[in-house]
């Protein structure tokens, strides 16, 4: 008896060990790549008072619109930038009003030093391919596809506080958009409905994309960066049936016949 208890404890003592041997396999964290959609702010020279007053007005005119979007900062017309004390000023503002600011792209090799010392990364243009590993072989990973284009359709109301994010082609909302709502295309975006709140086709640089609606009511529109709000809507096209687009980097409006 005594034996056959020692045997048994001796076996639970084992089978303890090959499970917490096992547990110590598990990674505790994974790596994995995913792309974000971040606000890129290009500079087109100095960081002077000029360029911090025209930033006040369009965030008086937008005042919540830029609210927890990441901000990347395009240096490639901004060579005066050069120094640690420019970048660090810039964050210093940029995060006063609320701008979450994270790194720099299109900087030299000086600028982004300054850049990482104060407390930015220098990023990649491009979007972001999922992490691969070789298993150390050092080949190449394969390339992963770019998704098919997918439009993504809205058929209830768009109420105030909602953002819809169509990341890989039109957006259709086959109903009205509130105020304080926001839209955000890599393509078109066409509101079969009155259009408040914010719009934002071409999110992804794309020129061609436009932007569709019943009923021109918005707090913002955008495509491709380019902007309008509310208060340059003239009478020809406020409350009416509206298509914006690009034509010459000038964002038009037009009413739809």
């Amino acid at each position: 008896m005594s034996g056959q208890r020692i045997g048994s404890r001796v076996q639970s003592l084992s089978a303890k060990g090959e499970r917490a041997a096992a547990s110590t396999t598990v990674m505790p964290f994974q790596i994995r790549g995913r792309s974000f959609t971040a606000v890129v702010l290009e500079l087109a020279g100095a960081a002077d008072q000029a360029f911090y007053a025209a930033l006040d007005a369009l965030l008086q005119q937008a005042p919540h619109f830029f609210t927890n979007a990441p901000f990347v900062i395009d240096l490639d017309k901004a060579a005066s930038l050069q120094l640690n004390g420019d970048f660090t000023r810039l964050v210093r503002e940029l995060r006063g009003r609320k701008l979450s600011v994270i790194g720099v792209q299109n900087g030299s090799m000086g600028q982004n030093a300054a850049a990482l010392g104060a407390g930015l990364i220098a990023l990649q243009g491009g979007r972001d391919v999922p992490a691969e590993r070789d298993g150390g072989r050092g080949s190449a990973a394969a390339s992963t596809p770019e998704p098919a284009p997918a439009t993504l359709l809205i058929t209830e109301p768009v109420r105030s506080g909602q953002r819809i994010f169509a990341d890989r082609g039109d957006l259709v909302v086959v109903n009205s958009v509130s105020s304080g709502a926001e839209l955000i295309a890599q393509g078109s975006i066409h509101v079969y409905g009155r259009l408040r709140g914010r719009a934002l086709a071409g999110v992804n640089g794309d020129k061609t994309a436009r932007i569709f609606c019943q009923s021109l009511e918005a707090e913002l529109v955008a495509i491709a960066g380019l902007y309008r709000t509310s208060d340059d809507l003239g009478p020809a096209v406020r409350q009416q049936r509206v298509q914006a687009f690009l034509r010459d980097e000038r964002l038009c409006l037009e009413p739809l016949k």
